[in-house]
């Protein structure tokens, strides 16, 4: 028996932070920047508000939710779309702009879906050099040829924890061609307070050419949801509403959603947690001489060249205590790992562990 054909697509396969080690299922999981806290009490009860109509079909367009983003942000509800998760407006913002032997540029360490979702649509992928595992705005432009479509940005980046500062953001927009489209990727930008900063959304809320995401599986908690949005012009975004799915984003995560961008309360205790939990954990960090770019994000990325121990023997022996970090091998950055910012007793156990393994 013959069967269909398969089209070939050749792109890398994303692989999630681990859950289990050797089988068994880790107590502590500090491998997937999932939030430290969890979701706000008022999320969880919206949640099981709907418990009992789970049979019922979503609001396709998600209207009332995008309404409660547009007054929260000053946006126009119009210029919204939700996706499951931003993951999916990644892979709209593909589909819409990208065909074969097209170019995309993304910074040397950046997410790995980008690429992925590039790939998918047969594009090229160009890599950026970074400069100390920061973004490059010269060696972004110095990557644009006439064939470029889309630049990627995380900022603050996932997996190095850097970011670019206001002046260099707008720079990049405004030496690239006003056809590339720049996609900046907003999902830890809560964890930031520097001044010389600014949100995506706060930098390019009124540009026609550049699309900003936001994700609800970070600070939010409710990775499990799969729930974020998307922003830009109305061009643009109708074009992505004549390709998204319909009923994209359950219906218990725009519930939760909703009640979660509204406690602004729950926020700050997150912020407040992961601000004391950045300043501990980096004094044991430096104090052990593992090299680390000072952060304020929920998670560091560790190097392990210049102590004692590689970073696969950190990881058995904190995976063989319960403690799971990100491997950092798929991302191509060498004898590195990365761990999350957890609640006060799975941080405890990991700078406790991590002392044990290095005598100190």
């Amino acid at each position: 028996m013959k069967l269909p054909k398969p089209r070939k697509i050749i792109t890398e396969k994303y692989v999630a932070g681990l859950s289990l080690f050797k089988s068994k299922k880790s107590s502590i999981k500090l491998s997937a920047n999932e939030s430290a806290l969890g979701p706000s009490p008022k999320a969880v009860k919206a949640y099981n508000s709907v418990a009992n109509s789970f049979f019922r079909y979503p609001d396709s367009d998600g209207i009332f939710f995008r309404k409660v983003l547009a007054k929260k942000f000053g946006l126009d509800k119009n210029r919204i779309i939700l996706g499951s998760g931003s993951d999916q407006i990644f892979e709209l913002v593909c589909k819409l702009f990208l065909t074969k032997n097209d170019e995309v540029i993304v910074s040397e360490y950046s997410f790995i879906i980008y690429r992925i979702y590039s790939g998918m649509c047969e594009a090229k992928v160009k890599y950026a050099k970074e400069n100390n595992f920061k973004a490059s705005v010269d060696s972004i432009l110095n990557c644009v040829t006439k064939k470029t479509k889309i630049v990627f940005l995380a900022n603050p980046n996932n997996p190095t924890g850097t970011y670019l500062s206001k002046a260099e953001m707008l720079e990049l927009r405004r030496k690239l061609r006003g056809d590339i489209l720049l996609v900046v990727d907003d999902a830890y930008f809560q964890y930031i307070d520097d001044s010389n900063y600014s949100s995506g959304l706060e930098l390019f809320s009124n540009s026609k050419n550049v699309v900003i995401t936001r994700t609800f599986s970070k600070i939010y908690g409710l990775a499990g949801l799969r729930i974020g949005w998307g922003y830009s012009s109305k061009e643009i975004i109708k074009k992505l509403y004549e390709i998204k799915p319909p009923f994209n984003v359950n219906r218990p995560a725009l519930f939760a959603a909703t009640e979660a961008v509204k406690d602004t309360s729950w926020l700050q205790k997150s912020i407040k947690h992961n601000r004391f939990w950045s300043e501990k954990i980096f004094k044991v960090i430096d104090e052990i001489g593992i090299s680390t770019n000072k952060t304020s994000v929920n998670y560091f990325l560790l190097n392990f060249d210049f102590v004692n121990k590689s970073s696969s023997k950190v990881f058995n022996e904190l995976a063989s205590s319960g403690i799971l970090l990100r491997k950092m091998d798929v991302y191509g950055i060498k004898n590195s790992l990365r761990v999350t910012i957890g609640n006060k007793k799975e941080n405890e156990k990991f700078i406790s562990k991590l002392k044990k393994i290095f005598n100190v």
